[in-house]
């Protein structure tokens, strides 16, 4: 199911680059310094990809560029058994400000404009029906589509320091595509209190109305993250991807349909090589050997 998704999001742009302090994908060697630099960098090591929003001078705003850029990291090698876990941070104070608003003015066309809504929409379709889990760490303000960002992540792991609004309704743009995320991850009436009054969430409360999965001090933000993408990336892959998509697949429908499609899904389950292996195991009192 991952994989027919990811299909329809699959337009993946030239220059791609990785760089970093982690073993690069690539030899190529991508600088801020260099004209037309990407506004994301990417690195991957042990099955763990972390992506960057790279440009903090603008406050990681999400242009379309950056749209661009962040969904040509997200689909690189997405099937690939050597990919488990993603994790998006950002460098700078912000997580990210949302939308360009240079992008929004009527100097630009409604074309354009509908290209800007249309490609963040898909960015975030796309980490649901990504066929690994895909983890936030937020250390610093997440606004407008940011928040919408963080909301669309599978797992969201904030520093105590971080925030978070849809304050578009303060200058007259209602954030009305973030609350498609934002009212899919809290509950409806903070959501709209959030929507209505443009007002900030502290990190606490964040984490109290389940935007976010945890809180931690600045200093032990990275550390924690990457204990559960390492957790996340020593499981069987096959076995977490199908997981993943039966989840999302069986939130909308029904209480019946739903044990139908989840029932269905641990047949699957149990017939894969890696569910057999995995019972096997347990039963006989050893590690796991995953296929993957």
């Amino acid at each position: 199911m991952a994989a027919a998704g990811l299909r329809a999001f699959a337009t993946r742009g030239p220059g791609w680059r990785w760089r970093g302090r982690w073993a690069p994908l690539s030899a190529g060697v991508c600088s801020r310094s260099e004209p037309g630099a990407r506004p994301t960098s990417a690195r991957q090591r042990d099955g763990i990809r972390n992506i960057v929003l790279s440009d903090p001078k603008k406050r990681n705003a999400l242009s379309l560029a950056m749209l661009k850029s962040l969904q040509t990291d997200l689909l690189h090698e997405a099937e690939s058994k050597d990919l488990r876990v993603i994790i998006i941070s950002a460098e700078g104070p912000v997580f990210s400000s949302g939308h360009d608003l240079k992008e929004l003015t009527d100097e630009r066309s409604p074309d354009y404009h509908a290209e800007v809504f249309q490609t963040c929409s898909e960015v975030m379709m796309l980490i649901q029906n990504h066929p690994v889990p895909i983890i936030a760490m937020v250390n610093g303000l997440a606004t407008a589509a940011g928040c919408q960002l963080v909301a669309s992540c599978d797992i969201a792991v904030a520093s105590d320091k971080s925030s978070f609004a849809t304050p578009g309704v303060n200058i007259g743009l209602f954030c009305s595509t973030p609350g498609v995320a934002l009212g899919r991850a809290v509950p409806r009436k903070v959501a709209l209190e959030m929507l209505f009054t443009g007002e900030p969430i502290s990190a606490q409360e964040a984490l109290l109305h389940g935007l976010l999965s945890k809180v931690v001090p600045a200093e032990q933000l990275e550390e924690e993250t990457m204990r559960i993408a390492r957790k996340i990336a020593s499981l069987s892959r096959r076995v977490v991807s199908l997981g993943k998509a039966a989840f999302y697949r069986q939130l909308p429908q029904d209480l019946r349909t739903a044990y139908h499609l989840t029932s269905q899904t641990m047949v699957d389950n149990v017939a894969l090589q890696d569910g057999q292996e995995g019972i096997k195991a347990f039963i006989q009192k050893r590690k796991p050997i995953w296929s993957q």
